[in-house]
């Protein structure tokens, strides 16, 4: 798809913009070679047309060298080439805001950074997904009521008509609120996105999640085919059960010698109404990492593998992202998600309340 290189730089100013990006604040630029240099040169206009100092920081080796089975960016998660650079570090934490297109998500970097008050915004989709899903201060509020729905809650039980029927405990780890802009000291955040996870309870999650024909791997990209039963007991799967997709499913997890990769990580639900189920067959899976699929309204997102995010200790290279669809959500016995359906904002609004 062409892509408008002013109307491409207007997106990114209006989401500087709702980034609180002031005159003479310090940006930089994250790149590795992979990143995409339209996304770089209009995000560095923008900047500089709002009065930032813009400097481009370009690190090599950014990928996992050969380490992980795939090439998507969120296919080995956790280890960057940032470890041990402190030249690099002090510049990215003297930064008012980092703008991450190498990803640097899950790992101790990341954490240190924004432990610093840098605010950092993650932009791993290309232009054109970007553009489509740009962020809206509605969003925000969007996000937030449920994000605080989550926060209050202890516990969580998802259902669906395949046979899946869990339940875990909440409270012991945060809430991750993802709205698309960094308006705060020291946010994180992903254009695009639009949802909220936390963790289980450690030891809690138990039951049984069926992935049916039409939810979504991730990093694999790719649309189950036969339904996948995982067992989860004491917050680990302990058992896959199915065909050719539950054998692939193992087989990438059991590439990373790892236990932990079968440990269930994030759990939330998707909010971004314009984000779409079906955008990954339509899409050059080659160069988008999925974020329709992790955001459509609706979808039980669940992963697998690290908690670092979070202050947990399981730091798991291994992560998948798995959004299912036709699941019923419920948090304290209040459903939000009914059969995949989004239950209507203002019940939302009077469970925060």
């Amino acid at each position: 798809m062409q892509i408008n290189r002013s109307d491409f730089t207007a997106s990114w100013k209006r989401v500087l913009t709702l980034s609180n990006l002031k005159p003479g604040e310090v940006v930089t630029i994250l790149t590795a070679s992979y990143s995409d240099e339209l996304t770089f040169s209009c995000a560095a206009e923008a900047a500089v047309q709002l009065g930032a100092k813009v400097s481009r920081l370009d690190v090599s080796d950014a990928m996992s060298s050969g380490i992980g089975l795939s090439t998507d960016k969120f296919g080995y998660v956790g280890d960057t080439p940032l470890a041990g650079n402190s030249a690099a570090m002090a510049a990215l934490t003297a930064s008012d805001l980092v703008i991450d297109l190498m990803v640097l998500l899950f790992s101790q970097e990341q954490l240190e950074i924004l432990k610093s008050g840098t605010r950092m915004l993650l932009a791993s989709e290309p232009p054109e997904i970007l553009m489509r899903l740009e962020p809206r201060l509605e969003d925000r509020v969007t996000v937030l009521a449920a994000g605080a729905i989550l926060a209050k809650g202890r516990e969580m039980t998802v259902t669906s008509r395949a046979g899946s029927d869990l339940r875990c405990q909440l409270g012991q780890y945060p809430v991750v609120k993802e709205y698309g802009f960094v308006d705060k000291p020291g946010r994180w955040d992903h254009w695009p996105s639009g949802f909220h996870a936390t963790w289980p309870n450690e030891g809690t999650a138990q039951g049984k999640l069926v992935l049916d024909r039409g939810d979504i791997l991730l990093p694999q990209k790719c649309y189950v085919r036969d339904p996948i039963e995982l067992t989860i007991k004491d917050g680990y799967i302990t058992k896959v059960e199915g065909g050719l997709d539950a054998e692939l499913f193992s087989a990438f997890i059991d590439s990373f010698d790892d236990p932990d990769g079968y440990a269930i990580s994030h759990i939330g639900w998707g909010l971004n109404r314009r984000a779409q189920w079906s955008a990954l067959a339509l899409n050059d899976t080659h160069r988008t990492t999925g974020m329709d699929a992790r955001s459509f309204a609706g979808n039980f997102l669940f992963s697998t593998g690290p908690n670092t995010e979070v202050g947990g200790d399981r730091d798991a290279a291994c992560h998948m992202d798995i959004p299912m669809r036709n699941c019923t959500v419920a948090v304290d016995g209040v459903e939000y998600v009914r059969e995949g359906n989004l239950v209507e904002m203002a019940e939302l609004a009077d469970a925060v309340e």
